[in-house]
């Protein structure tokens, strides 16, 4: 593969992950997001830490999934922001999803590509002080796990 090729991979790679994030906000991924918003809010906050628990080692990017129920939850946040990764996380919390979260290695997996596409799309709402709550969070997390 010549240098040419791998720049037009890496175009098509972008292309990719652009339409993506634009199915993510025109509402084509999750739809009825900002529609569910307080009942997917109701289901996150009731069941997201023990969704994570069982999630621990399996979810490669657990401070930014924290961090982003942070910003679900936080005021500040624009509500269609919100909506999403509250619908985002919705779909994390719950056990019934296009692969059931029981079967061992496939369970997250789907959650995790569903969150992955989220959190890259909406990365510049979630701000350094959800980083923060959430490495404290973690870090209270592994203390009582010791």
């Amino acid at each position: 593969m010549t240098r040419t090729d791998d720049r037009r991979t890496e175009g098509q790679v972008d292309a990719a992950e652009d339409s993506l994030k634009k199915q993510i906000l025109e509402g084509e991924i999750l739809p009825g997001a900002e529609e569910k918003m307080g009942a997917n809010e109701k289901k996150v906050a009731s069941g997201f830490w023990k969704t994570l628990a069982k999630a621990a080692g399996k979810v490669p990017f657990m401070e930014e999934l924290v961090a982003a129920y942070y910003c679900a939850f936080d005021p500040k946040t624009p509500n269609r922001a919100r909506a999403i990764l509250l619908a985002a996380l919705a779909y994390f919390v719950l056990p019934m999803d296009a692969i059931p979260d029981f079967l061992a290695v496939f369970g997250f997996s789907d959650d995790i590509a569903v969150l992955g596409a989220v959190l890259a799309t909406l990365r510049g709402h979630i701000r350094e002080e959800h980083h923060d709550l959430a490495r404290k969070k973690l870090a209270q997390l592994r203390d009582f796990a010791e």
